[in-house]
């Protein structure tokens, strides 16, 4: 066929198409040496390109077509043809046969050149092969998707045979072996942690109901339908992860918490467990937090330019208290380490103070709490004081003392900032008042504070075009008698039939101006002071969500959820 005529080396094609140049592809070639991995896996790690850089040079200068798999469905009879074991192997899958020619079948590939996995599949079918160009995530999260429950009844079939030698095997004193890791369950639990987060899932919730274990992925803030295994498999799944999780493996009837480091496609998964005892086995959730997601650029967050403007020069303060309140799973870490990573330059002395540390800063000294040896966060901030920092941050405020130190520290010269849980931003700051701080102490030192929410983003392939209601309009603010058209979800193959692909943020910016400050001494309401803030050019979380719907970026379901306490 006219494909094994393209004998060309990726190397080549990377540097014909300027993806990378000379120097770029010799420091790979000679990484590779040390860690025996494919080319373009190298040249990923070593941050020289990107899958979607490599799958456009491979489809522009090789003629290949380039292929979605998301946003396709794939006939039963092409999933039957190839194992997953060698779809994985060769990061390949068949996905349909060309039009017209039904002795050519159409193989997606990370690696078009790879004339092996080529061969191989051609042997496997019997049909002669036409590589399509795609990249590897997009390939293993399709394999996933067609082949996740096949492999959980291979494993439900073999598991009778090893119950009895995996948790012996994996207490050797020689530490995990081969043996281990090719044990079915064991490698169950990490296709499901896999799966869970090439779905994008935040937490994985491993439940046993009363006669079969469901496992749900909790995707852009909604829990998935989830998946159904058989009960017999719990023991062996919940022993594993507590293994895996550092957890003492026969303790049954006490939560325990742990934590787990994996790596996924070449990122570095943190993922902190716990387990509980319900009344039909351990419940164990898995939070997931990708590392490389806490240290994003500031406007992937979500600001439109001017809360980017006022973002940018609340953080220039030399010196002051930055607040970032919301309710849970409202982003505030996020946004708090990508504030730190704004900051984090040569010059100053960061440290921060965390319950658990959600990920590891390069130049930045993180402290665990640990209130085992009564490191709390009171006490771990006031040694830090003699540390001499220039910022702080504390993971969050949870009591007087921790306050009023954190107010203090923030008055004598250092720039502090933490999270809380309040609805709003001028709410934070009476909240701090409730909590024991001075009202003049309060005053001098808040610089800022981030009110903040995600609201889940339509799908753009499948959102559809809708008149909006008489309701909905009011909520919306339009009382005429005009048509106002807005977007609801739909479902398609790319977004898993949810409607909703991706979040973006949700922000109430309140900066402290004079007025404020002198509402603050006088211990105004929270209304009040939001009302002057306002009339200072704030726009409340409300009215924000608002644009968005307005806009087509979200729907009226997702204001709805997040608009429940504003007003």
């Amino acid at each position: 066929m006219e494909f094994y005529n393209k004998k060309k080396r990726l190397g080549d094609i990377l540097i014909d198409a300027r993806v990378i140049n000379e120097e770029q592809l010799l420091a790979a070639l000679s990484a590779q040496k040390q860690n025996g991995l494919k080319l373009g896996e190298t040249l990923i790690d070593l941050g020289f390109t990107t899958e979607v850089e490599i799958a456009n040079a491979l489809h522009r200068q090789l003629n290949y077509d380039y292929v979605i798999l998301s946003e396709l469905k794939i006939d039963q009879d092409i999933i039957k043809l190839v194992s997953e074991d060698i779809l994985r192997k060769h990061t390949v899958m068949p996905f349909e046969f060309k039009k017209g020619y039904p002795n050519i079948l159409r193989v997606a590939m990370a690696n078009p050149l790879d004339f092996l996995a080529i061969d191989d599949i051609a042997i496997i079918t019997n049909f002669q092969i036409e590589p399509v160009v795609a990249t590897s995530q997009d390939i293993a999260a399709t394999i996933d998707r067609y082949y996740g429950n096949i492999e959980a009844l291979k494993v439900a079939q073999r598991y009778t045979q090893e119950r009895d030698s995996l948790i012996r095997l994996e207490q050797s004193p020689d530490g995990p072996t081969e043996e281990v890791e090719n044990a079915p369950i064991v490698m169950l639990v990490r296709s499901i942690i896999e799966q869970g987060i090439r779905q994008r899932a935040s937490d994985i919730h491993i439940e046993p109901l009363e006669d079969e274990l469901r496992i749900r992925f909790r995707i852009d803030g909604v829990l998935s339908r989830g998946r159904r295994y058989n009960m017999n498999l719990m023991p062996a799944i919940i022993a594993r992860l507590k293994i895996m999780s550092g957890m003492d493996i026969s303790e049954k009837r006490k939560p325990q918490d742990g934590r787990i480091t994996m790596n996924v496609g070449r990122a570095e998964y943190d993922i902190r467990s716990s387990v509980v005892p319900t009344i039909f086995g351990e419940k164990f959730v898995l939070r997931i937090a990708d590392k490389s997601g806490y240290t994003r650029d500031k406007r992937e967050l979500g600001f439109t330019q001017e809360e980017l403007e006022r973002f940018d020069k609340m953080i220039s303060k030399p010196h002051g208290i930055i607040l970032i309140t919301g309710p849970t799973g409202s982003g505030k870490s996020t946004t708090l380490y990508t504030m730190l990573s704004s900051l984090n330059r040569d010059g100053v002395n960061l440290i921060t103070i965390e319950d658990p540390v959600e990920a590891h800063i390069p130049g930045v000294n993180q402290i665990q709490v640990n209130e085992k040896v009564d490191l709390t966060f009171a006490n771990a901030l006031r040694s830090i004081l003699r540390q001499d920092p220039d910022i702080i941050m504390i993971g969050e405020i949870r009591d007087q003392e921790t306050a009023e130190i954190a107010v203090k520290a923030s008055v004598t010269g250092h720039l502090v900032a933490s999270t809380l849980h309040t609805n709003s931003a001028a709410g934070t700051v009476t909240r701090l008042t409730d909590m024991g701080v001075e009202p003049f102490l309060l005053s001098e030192a808040i610089a800022g504070v981030i009110a903040q929410r995600l609201v889940r983003k339509l799908c753009p392939d499948c959102k559809r075009k809708r008149q909006a209601s008489e309701n909905e309009k009011q909520i919306l603010g339009h009382f005429s008698s005009d048509e106002l058209q807005i977007y609801e979800a739909v479902g398609c193959m790319k977004c898993s039939d949810t409607g909703y692909i991706g979040r973006t943020g949700v922000y109430e910016i309140l900066q402290v101006s004079p007025k404020i400050r002198e509402a603050i001494r006088k211990k105004m309401p929270a209304d009040n002071i939001a009302e002057i803030a306002q009339a200072e050019g704030m726009k409340p979380l409300r009215t924000r969500a608002v644009e968005l719907v307005l806009d087509g970026t979200t729907s009226m379901e997702e204001l709805l959820r997040i608009s429940v306490d504003d007003n």
